[in-house]
């Protein structure tokens, strides 16, 4: 056997990252391996919003603005999570969603290519990249008369920046880690591919930031945007945040001018005047409560600082990864499940993914009833319908990942898949 139980219990005992858990509010009784879709609650969350509703609010009112500091939330989280992300300060705010991000820098990114190269007609991407992205590259392309290149896999980007169609290609627009299959580009090459026909590069970082080191600058990527609500753990509908190299920002406004984008919103001119740096990329009123939420998420991963980091992060992430694939392949063998994930570290990011041609959505339900929480997301003509399990090494256990790895194989040589309540499908899957 790969691993026994007790072995798994004694990585645990022996673990470093272990004490960063009871920064956590897990439910009891659930293994939850969905983090990379919704982070758990940290333990701070609920006092600090009711510090902020309750008394920043309720009693403080309007001057909390000032006295609290809310008027800096973008700023001052923007901070901390760059340190995540690898780089500096005042370079990322914390504003909007991820997808009104992406339409910001890849709108402005557009416009600098039109200026600069206008003969470029292409945004290339992964036809397997996250669906919002090509939406609003879809959108983004239509406003510039441009065409959205989708490839069929990886292995294909680099052909796609080569030759003849290499000089057309105005933005590459890629996700770090693909949300489906787990796979990690590398930002580093694939940047540097792009400069070298003149294109710029857009990094969503909705699945590595928080899970595994992102060195944004050190790869000279030149725009970027990312979840607030997964491996930030900033709660439902977090806020996202945005970076743009500082080269970059700025030489073109982005195209929604909102107020707190403006370089001096309470002179409350009828004129807009973008403010420097990153500060433009601000739009609307900050969202306190859940920006105070994200504070507290984000907090959650820069616990682990002392502890050795993202690096110690990254490698308790690759070893629950490869013990639950391991045990996947050992002991569930014959029941038609596909490993899909990378079994390379390098290419692999903080989830497993597994295939199956029938039955994955049930057999995902049968095992949320169990108390195992992963998720399920639909196939494609490359991979079948998928398992998706993601390991948050902040709070995962190991024993957890092989006590999950028993209950898959008991769902599916018990057949309680096939059971009407599991095949019935929810909104939300």
């Amino acid at each position: 056997m790969t691993m026994s139980r007790d072995q798994a219990l004694a990585l645990d005992a022996k673990d470093p990252l272990a004490p960063l858990r009871a920064a956590f509010s897990l439910p009891p009784g659930r293994i939850y391996l969905d983090g990379n879709s919704l982070g758990v609650l940290p333990a701070a969350t609920s006092q600090r919003l009711r510090e902020v509703v309750e008394h920043e609010w309720g009693t403080e009112l309007i001057e909390s603005w000032n006295s609290a500091g809310w008027i800096e939330q973008p700023g001052r989280i923007g901070d901390k999570i760059a340190r995540l992300v690898g780089v500096g300060p005042g370079e990322l705010v914390a504003a909007d969603s991820t997808s009104v991000n992406l339409y910001k820098v890849l709108h402005a990114a557009c416009a600098m290519q039109r200026a600069d190269r206008p003969g470029r007609r292409l945004i290339v991407s992964e036809r397997s990249n996250f669906p919002t992205d090509l939406y609003i590259a879809q959108s983004v392309a239509r406003e510039f008369g441009l065409e959205l290149k989708l490839v069929d896999a990886p292995e294909a980007l680099p052909a796609a920046l080569g030759g003849e169609s290499g000089a057309e290609v105005a933005v590459l627009m890629l996700t770090q880690v693909n949300y489906r299959t787990g796979v990690l580009l590398d930002m580093a090459a694939l940047t540097a591919a792009a400069h070298g026909v003149g294109a710029l590069t857009v990094w969503d970082l909705a699945h590595s930031a928080g899970a595994l080191p992102v060195a944004l600058k050190d790869c000279d990527a030149d725009f970027a945007i990312g979840c607030g609500y997964k491996y930030l753990n900033g709660g439902p509908g977090a806020p996202a945040f945005v970076w743009a190299h500082p080269r970059h920002a700025d030489r073109f406004w982005q195209p929604l001018s909102g107020w707190m984008g403006h370089a001096a919103p309470f002179e409350f001119t009828s004129d807009y005047r973008p403010a420097p740096g990153i500060g433009r990329y601000l739009c609307g009123t900050p969202a306190i409560l859940g920006m105070a939420a994200l504070e507290c998420g984000v907090d959650t991963v820069l616990a682990a600082e002392p502890l050795g980091g993202l690096a110690a992060l990254r490698a308790k992430s690759l070893a629950l990864t490869d013990l639950f694939a391991n045990l996947v392949e050992e002991r569930c063998t014959g029941h038609g499940l596909t490993l899909v994930s990378p079994r390379e570290p390098a290419r692999r990011g903080s989830q497993v993914c597994l295939a199956r041609d029938e039955g994955a959505y049930a057999i995902v339900q049968a095992l949320i009833a169990r108390g195992v929480v992963g998720d399920f997301r639909a196939g494609d003509a490359q991979v079948p319908d998928i398992l998706r399990f993601g390991f948050t090494p902040l709070y995962t256990r190991f024993v957890e990942a092989w006590d999950a790895v028993e209950h898959l194989r008991a769902v599916l040589e018990s057949g309680e898949w096939k059971r009407a309540e599991f095949n019935r499908r929810n909104a939300v899957t």
